[in-house]
């Protein structure tokens, strides 16, 4: 039994612990090796959800039998995205190399608020970084955030501020006389329409913008819907164009949002959650072009960067803008120019968390160990096999393209005259098996098995894996569905 004492919680036994905990790293590190040997995902049985329904009990505990009980409750039913089969969501695989980093700054136990340390001196290197990497100015600012839904929400703050003044901040939006409107397109991600909410402007006021064939946000639908809430007397404010739309990975015309944005006096924002760093592969940047324009731009490293969760960003054009909607002093939270309060701006003077980990560890540990051309070159590979399953799909006439691939995400189903069914069928049986993972989506009515190929470990063999399923389990549905006729 694992004993401490009354007026600490460090262990009795140092080599005992550290024998223990060489073990947890070790299974950890074996059950990411031999990650082909599993399921992608599979159910929990009963009596393991059972055990997460136990009261608290007040006792100590030994950390070798909690260790076990992960072992046996935990580890085998996790989502699965680190498994090279998992393709539903846009979620990353993470790393050994983030894993690790991720444990030393468990151990440093920084609280990356401010004040002047090392830790704070990293994450501004990373913002350095990324500056650079899309082009903007040197006033712009940046900050490690849980997601891009935080960074979305950021965004929206900081344009409100942006336009109706610092006074926003006490008065609310109430006060002004000024109905504020936003615009997105109807592939944006949710998180667009909950910003509004939370910021308080409501998620009635932000206008759905028509997408043309490529799922892109309609420029021209966008004007004529600007100039109507202008011409009812409301106040347009900020634009969302998205890079990687969440169903079909669309990338909207940044420069020509830009363009507009700017002739109209509008915040143009870039809710680039996964798409973003497409800007570190030669062959898909180009397509970027206009995202340097932004006057906010928000993505994850823990999708195509590959960085364990959580790890998002915001970088925001002019960091001026940031502090006036975000910096609040205190007096226990004094600035000095010397001593450990030092080093203002604070990170949190830049967004709303004063309570912070240490993010930038694994993510800076990722770019400095892997480097930014193979995280690229891992990229535009994730936009290859998408091309690759593409082709199988022409190639079986069992199966149907539902949405142009535009970058790693491919959208497909059964043909059936029972299609919406059959389909949604077809990716729980997938699931269930343990061969891949899909998600399904509806496009134009149409329900679609949604293939997201975002892991680095993903290869053409698990492609065919998952088309083989599909059709195996699709062939399988219709004959009984026939027979039962």
């Amino acid at each position: 039994m694992l004993k401490t004492s009354d007026n600490t919680l460090d262990p009795d036994d140092w080599p005992a612990f550290r024998a223990q905990g060489h073990q947890m790293l070790d299974d950890m590190l074996d059950y990411l090796e031999h990650l082909r040997t599993q399921p992608v995902w599979q159910p929990q049985p009963q009596a393991v959800r059972g055990t997460f329904r136990q009261q608290l009990d007040d006792s100590p505990g030994d950390l070798a039998e909690t260790h076990d009980l992960f072992m046996k409750t935990i580890l085998p039913y996790a989502v699965g995205n680190t498994h090279p089969g998992f393709m539903g969501w846009v979620h990353g695989g993470g790393t050994p190399v983030g894993m690790l980093a991720d444990m030393l700054a468990a151990g440093l136990n920084a609280n990356l608020g401010g004040r002047d340390q090392a830790p704070v001196e990293l994450e501004r290197q990373l913002v350095q970084w990324v500056r650079g990497l899309f082009g903007f100015p040197e006033t712009a600012g940046g900050l490690l955030v849980s997601g891009t839904s935080m960074a979305n929400l950021i965004s929206v703050l900081i344009a409100r501020t942006a336009l109706l003044g610092a006074s926003v901040r006490r008065t609310g939006i109430a006060a002004s006389t000024q109905r504020l409107v936003a615009y997105t397109s109807t592939s944006a991600h949710l998180s667009i329409a909950q910003a509004m909410d939370i910021a308080g402007i409501g998620s009635d006021a932000l206008r759905m913008i028509p997408v043309n064939g490529d799922y892109q946000m309609d420029v021209a639908a966008l004007a004529e819907a600007i100039a109507a809430d202008k011409q009812a007397g409301l106040t347009p404010f900020f634009i969302a164009a998205t890079v990687g739309t969440v169903d079909v990975g669309a990338i909207d015309p940044l420069s020509a949002i830009a363009e507009f944005a700017r002739r109209e006096k509008l915040w143009f924002h870039v809710d680039g959650a996964y798409g973003a760093l497409a800007i570190l592969a030669p062959d898909l940047a180009p397509r970027l072009q206009g995202i340097g324009l932004a006057d906010s731009l928000a993505f994850d490293f823990h999708k195509w960067g590959q960085v364990p969760y959580d790890a998002g960003f915001i970088l925001v054009r002019d960091s001026r803008q940031q502090l006036d909607t975000f910096a609040s002093p205190a007096a226990y939270l004094m600035r000095e120019t010397r001593g450990l309060a030092a080093g203002s701006p604070w990170p949190c003077d830049l967004g709303p968390e004063l309570s912070r980990s240490f993010r930038a560890l694994k993510t800076w540990f990722t770019i400095k160990v892997y480097g930014a051309e193979k995280l690229g070159h891992i990229i535009a590979n994730t936009c290859l096999l998408a091309q690759h399953l593409e082709q199988r799909i022409a190639a079986s006439p069992q199966l149907e393209l539902l949405a142009p691939v535009a970058l790693n995400i491919v959208c497909f189903r059964y043909r059936s005259a029972d299609a919406n069914r059959i389909n949604a069928e077809i990716t729980v049986a997938v699931q269930e098996s343990g061969i891949a993972a899909p998600s399904t989506t509806l496009l134009h009515g149409k329900l679609a098995i949604r293939a997201a190929i975002v892991n680095h470990r993903t290869t053409a063999d698990d492609i065919d894996a998952l088309v083989n399923a599909v059709l195996d389990f699709g062939n399988r549905l219709t004959t009984q569905a026939q027979d039962n006729r």
